[in-house]
């Protein structure tokens, strides 16, 4: 999902201070239910599944319920954080990737080894994420997402585009490829030349071919990710837990080159007409301001359900590698080290794993469940409704085309993010050099060489 984390080293000791503290004094200070188990997650749009699937875990165990917490995202990582000084923590909750790793090093993380999770049951990679540095795990798969380009059904007609040439774009960070050129054709200016006419105004653009989802920090999901990623460059060192970042690799830096330039052109909304609480992609989308937008599975729903403006939905475009790349995140389901009903905790993980839930969760057709069986169910139900999501569901079926990465997973994401979001901004609202990513990048080894 996408995320947006905030953190310094400094915030960073002092949690683990404060966690230090509580666990010492407190041992969880909340007055446990004997039979109830809490459940936190941020998605208000997955909540009628999961409340679908508590019933289902009441069933099979009586005498067990489960009370459901749901709150925004910023509220909700702001709220654990403190109910974890409280020692308020709810017996479960929802993760995410780039919290996981700080989480498990301040150790406020039940192992889940005991549950038997086995691997091959989800879509590859995503049960392998949530093994610590440990060995232990600490994740039981949810569910997962993709990244493909929406687009505005009306406006491709009129620039003579249609589905099998959105489907087959392709991108190189020297001239654009037959991407740029499409999202040339797409860009109009206020007297209504297209951006691949002569005379065509930059400074002047009623429609952008391209929506903007700002620099993207320092994972760039729904911005520059897939372009990277196609390009052949990695985050870091390793697959996982990587101990150097590649902030500074010339590779990146002409992806990033070219993907900011595009504002320049006239294809892409400047930093100042963004604002992403106000005017994120899916808004630009809906004005009419912007004719496409890389997304992210989860706001499917979001697209489709756009009043007056019909969507569709295209793979990512192919990069200099010969494939096409999207990021491929997955959450999961955390037990609280110190959970007040750590018994009843492990047994609503362990059904929000089976197929049972996993089933359920699909067939309200607003996620991908983690399980093919949940993906092949939300597949049919987003079909019922009249969505075709092929399009994020291709880069698991054709691997041969397609490749998928996780986000980087290493310690001190927080920090990372600290230098990564104003550098980005840097380089996309003041038209910074990509070059200054080399001091950055610097600044963020020297933390995890820590």
């Amino acid at each position: 999902m996408r995320i947006r984390l905030r953190g310094s080293a400094a915030l960073s000791g002092a949690l683990a201070l404060a966690l230090a503290l509580v666990s010492g004094c407190a041992g969880g200070a909340a007055v446990p239910s004997s039979d109830t188990v809490s459940y936190w997650l941020w998605d208000a749009n997955q909540l009628p599944a999961y409340q679908a699937c508590a019933k289902g875990f009441e069933k099979e165990n009586p005498g067990l319920r489960v009370r459901i917490t749901q709150m925004g995202w910023d509220d909700y990582w702001t709220k654990l954080t403190a109910s974890f000084i409280a020692g308020t923590q709810p017996d479960v909750f929802t993760d995410h990737i780039q919290k996981f790793g700080q989480f498990a090093d301040l150790k406020v993380l039940e192992p889940l080894d005991g549950l038997g999770i086995d691997p091959s049951r989800y879509q590859a990679g995503l049960a392998d994420n949530w093994v610590g540095q440990d060995g232990h795990r600490y994740g039981a798969p949810k569910d997962w997402d993709t990244v493909a380009l929406f687009y505005n059904e009306k406006m491709a007609r009129s620039a003579g585009l249609d589905a099998g040439r959105l489907n087959s774009l392709s991108w190189n960070p020297e001239d654009g490829g037959t991407f740029e050129k499409a999202i040339a054709r797409l860009s109009v200016d206020r007297d209504g030349r297209r951006g691949d006419e002569p005379g065509f105004d930059p400074k002047h653009v009623a429609v952008y071919g391209l929506a903007s989802n700002g620099g993207g920090d320092g994972d760039g999901q729904t911005q520059w990710s897939n372009f990277a990623a196609s390009a052949g460059w990695t985050y870091t060192d390793k697959k996982r837990w990587g101990t150097t970042y590649h902030y500074d690799d010339p590779t990146f830096a002409s992806v990033l080159t070219w993907y900011f330039g595009l504002v320049k052109k006239g294809y892409m909304p400047p930093f100042s007409a963004f604002n992403s609480q106000s005017n994120p992609a899916n808004a630009q989308v809906a004005s009419g301001k912007a004719a496409t937008a890389f997304d992210g599975a989860w706001m499917i729903s979001t697209y489709a359900g756009l009043k007056d403006v019909g969507t569709g939905a295209a793979v990512t475009p192919i990069g200099p590698t010969g494939k096409r790349a999207t990021m491929m995140n997955g959450l999961a389901d955390s037990v609280t080290r110190d959970a007040p009903h750590k018994a009843g905790a492990l047994k609503w993980v362990r059904y929000l794993a089976s197929d049972d839930c996993q089933r359920t969760v699909g067939a309200h057709g607003v996620v991908f469940p983690a399980t093919p069986d949940g993906t092949a169910a939300a597949v049919d139900a987003y079909r019922a409704k009249g969505v075709d999501v092929s399009a994020f569901t291709e880069p698991l079926t054709d691997t041969a085309h397609s490749a998928t990465f996780s986000f980087p997973i290493t310690a001190y994401a927080a920090d990372v993010y600290a230098l990564m979001h104003p550098a980005m901004q840097d380089v996309y609202g003041s038209g910074g050099s990509v070059a200054g990513l080399d001091t950055t990048t610097t600044q963020i080894n020297r933390i995890l060489d820590q």
